[in-house]
């Protein structure tokens, strides 16, 4: 019985302290840490290359480029590579068009032959680049018109290599799924801003980021730079950093369906997340990054684990007193609201963010379960809901 209890209380201590414990221990850091010193530098403007993977997207694409037009920055110190990702639809000629009809010098189509995904995709326009900064976005992200100043300003100091931008949800607040994604977005950037603030974010966002040209990675097309690159800054004793003022506007998925399906794209590698890169947990050599991805990114992953060993152990406990039986009871409420919103549909939010979180560990296990297989894959289809 005492292995049970022993699994049962470190699994409930490490998921708590994931939602609660870690970010308070940031706030601490956070008053008594001496923080880096990055002053932002406005004036600087090196030679851009901006990146845009895309498979077909011909609803958002021209939408895209005239973001990319308006943007507030030199258009003689900056290039726009359209990467299109074998796109089957109109979104190869809707470029091609918007190309010629504005004459423009700056921006060109580059087809990749065969659809790999959005990391090949910008491996493969990565070396067509002639930018000292690549700054990445995806076609259904609007980005701020001054966000590319303030990318490039963060990139003061050489051991700087990796900068990720601000995402905003804009969906209107009657779609649910949407505020709870919001909420929960909101409370992983406070995270990111102090992590940055002391040594360097354990991972960005795929909607806005920079990399310097000379430390771009070619990542295997299973992996995503808004998470690999980070890492591997961390590991190498370099840093990825956070500038808020850097803006991109994005939808959230509108629909639970959505938001599972996006989901499970996220932890096609959560595996590797958890186990690969033993050196990054390396707390001697790599100081403050090695307890954010701890704190941050590893317990997070393994919260499907966690929860698992605790339902597990604490239905092998039942019997040994009313304490265990009334918190395997409690257990089992929190499931049974969650499938109630699955099996009839209920809005209010007692059940839905319930059935939000039990969303969560369930697409990590499929997540788990496809990397297992082998069934996960470099690319998806696109949720509608976000365009």
């Amino acid at each position: 019985m005492l292995i049970y209890k022993v699994l049962l209380w470190l699994s409930i201590f490490l998921i708590f302290y994931s939602f609660i414990g870690y970010p308070l221990s940031l706030v601490i850091l956070n008053k008594v840490i001496k923080k880096k010193r990055d002053n932002v530098n406005t004036s600087l403007k090196p030679f851009v290359s901006i990146i845009i993977p895309a498979h077909n997207e011909e609803n958002v694409i021209e939408k895209k480029l005239n973001n990319l037009m308006s943007l507030n920055y030199p258009k003689d110190l900056m290039e726009i590579i359209i990467a299109s990702d074998n796109s089957t639809d109109r979104t190869n000629i809707i470029v091609e068009k918007f190309i010629n009809e504005n004459r423009l010098n700056n921006t060109s189509l580059y087809k990749v032959k065969k659809r790999q995904g959005k990391t090949n995709a910008q491996n493969e326009a990565e070396k067509l680049a002639k930018g000292e900064i690549l700054v990445f976005s995806d076609a259904n992200a609007i980005l701020d018109k001054d966000s590319i100043i303030h990318l490039v300003s963060s990139f003061t100091s050489e051991d700087i290599v990796y900068v990720t931008g601000r995402l905003q949800y804009v969906n209107s607040l009657d779609y649910i799924s949407s505020q709870a994604e919001n909420s929960y977005w909101n409370y992983d950037l406070f995270m990111r801003k102090v992590e940055s603030n002391i040594k360097s974010i354990t991972a960005g966002n795929g909607a806005i980021y920079a990399i310097r040209k000379s430390q771009y990675v070619d990542f295997n097309p299973i992996e995503c730079h808004d998470s690999a690159m980070p890492l591997y800054a961390g590991i190498d004793n370099k840093r990825a950093v956070y500038n808020s003022n850097a803006i991109a506007y994005e939808k959230a998925g509108e629909t639970s369906q959505d938001e599972f399906n996006r989901k499970v794209r996220m932890f096609r590698g959560i595996l590797s997340s958890i186990f690969g890169s033993p050196s990054k947990y390396n707390f001697l050599k790599n100081g403050w990054f090695s307890y954010f991805y701890f704190g941050h990114r590893t317990l997070r992953y393994s919260l499907f684990i966690l929860h698992i060993i605790s339902f597990i152990s604490n239905a092998l406990l039942i019997r040994e007193n009313i304490f265990y039986s009334t918190l395997f009871l409690l257990q089992c409420v929190f499931y049974i609201l969650a499938l109630c919103k699955k099996a009839f549909g209920f809005k209010n939010k007692l059940f839905y963010y319930p059935y939000y979180y039990c969303m969560t560990l369930a697409a990590q296990l499929l997540g788990a379960i496809n990397q297992l297989t082998g069934k996960s894959k470099p690319f998806w289809e696109k949720a509608e809901t976000t365009r």
